[in-house]
């Protein structure tokens, strides 16, 4: 999972301290998430999931499959 964010943030040519600004975090924060020092909390995982267009599930490894899950659909009042 760790390496997963590691290489989809050089993917995107991001720094740490870049990621770390769009989540509201300190660099060594983020820092800590990528080397499994620090668990992330799940609304960071789904800001993670959102800004790199993927399901938490490929983020937390559970699949191969980076395509993100379709949008939920709102009930109909």
């Amino acid at each position: 999972m760790y390496q997963r964010l590691h290489d989809l943030r050089e993917d995107r040519d991001k720094s740490q301290e870049e990621l770390a600004k769009i989540l509201n975090i300190s660099q060594a924060t983020y820092s800590r998430y990528e080397r499994g020092k620090l668990d992330i909390p799940t609304d960071t995982l789904i800001q993670l999931a959102k800004f790199y267009q993927t399901s938490v599930d490929y983020l937390l490894g559970l699949t191969d499959n980076p395509t993100p899950y379709p949008p939920k659909k709102q009930a109909k009042s």
